[in-house]
C-alpha cells in the first residue's frame, strides 16, 4: 500500500516531511473542495504525490532556489515540493480563485513558510519575469504553450521541469520550435517511474540559454491562440 511516510523515507526528506505529506493527503481525501477528481489515499500518494516527487532526481529542481509552479490546480506538484525542498521559496501560480484558495489552506495547514500563492495567469504576473531557477507545469497545455510561459519568468541558466504522459512528436516538434525563439534549450525527455505501476510518465525539461525576447509574454490567451512553432 502507498504511504506517504515511506515515500519521505525514499527520498531522504527533511522532518517535518512524512508528516506534512500524510497531512496533505488526508486533506484532498476528505475536503469536498480540493480541486481534484482523485480522492482515494492510495491513488492520492501515488498520482500525485510521488508523481510529483519524482523530480527531485532532477539537480535542477533538488538544487533550485526558488520554483514556480505554473496551473497549480490543486497544488501540485508545488505543494508536495515545497514540503521536500524546505529551503526553496515555491509560487503557486493558479488563475482560477477557488483553487487559490483551497492551495492557500493547504499552505497553512502545513504550515508552510517557504511557499507563497500567486492567483494570476503566467502571461500576467509580471512580479515573476526573470526570477526563478526553475518553473514547473503538469497537465497544463501543450509543450509549446507552457515553454512560452516559462521562458519569461526563468533566470538565465534556469528550466522548465514539463510533466506529460505519452510521447507525441509533433508536439515535441512545436516545442523545439517554440524554444529556438525563446531561448531555451531542449533536453532530452527522461522516463521516470513514479511508482511500480506509473506508464508512460516523462519530464520534459528545457533550459534558458539567452535572453526571451521582449515580446514576450504576449498578452493573455494568444499562446494558446497563435502557439508558437505551429502553422496558423
Amino acid at each position: 500500500m502507498p504511504d506517504p511516510a515511506a515515500l519521505a523515507q525514499t527520498y531522504e526528506l527533511p522532518q517535518p516531511a512524512a508528516e506534512r505529506l500524510t497531512v496533505l493527503t488526508d486533506l484532498i481525501a476528505n475536503d469536498d473542495n480540493a480541486p481534484t477528481t482523485v480522492r482515494e489515499r492510495d491513488a492520492i500518494v501515488n498520482d500525485h504525490l510521488a508523481d510529483s516527487l519524482v523530480a527531485l532526481g532532477l539537480p535542477q529542481i533538488s538544487g533550485a532556489r526558488s520554483i514556480a509552479d505554473l496551473g497549480a490546480g490543486g497544488g501540485f506538484p508545488g505543494l508536495p515540493l515545497a514540503i521536500a525542498l524546505p529551503n526553496t521559496r515555491v509560487f503557486l501560480v493558479e488563475s482560477i480563485g477557488r483553487k487559490c484558495e483551497f492551495i492557500q489552506e493547504a499552505v497553512h495547514l502545513l504550515g508552510l513558510d517557504n511557499a507563497e500563492v500567486v492567483n494570476a495567469r503566467a502571461e500576467e504576473w509580471s512580479g515573476g519575469i526573470g526570477h526563478f531557477d526553475a518553473v514547473t507545469a503538469r497537465a497544463l497545455a501543450p509543450l509549446s504553450v507552457v515553454a512560452e510561459y516559462a521562458a519569461p519568468l526563468l533566470r538565465i541558466g534556469g528550466t522548465l521541469v514539463a510533466w506529460r504522459g505519452k510521447r507525441e512528436p509533433g508536439v515535441e516538434a512545436d516545442a523545439q520550435a517554440a524554444a529556438e525563439i525563446l531561448g531555451l534549450s531542449v533536453e532530452a525527455p527522461l522516463q521516470v517511474f513514479p511508482y511500480p505501476a506509473a506508464e508512460h510518465r516523462f519530464l520534459h525539461l528545457l533550459t534558458k540559454v539567452s535572453a526571451t525576447p521582449p515580446r514576450f509574454p504576449r498578452r493573455p490567451g494568444m499562446a494558446r491562440k497563435r502557439p508558437l512553432g505551429r502553422a496558423v
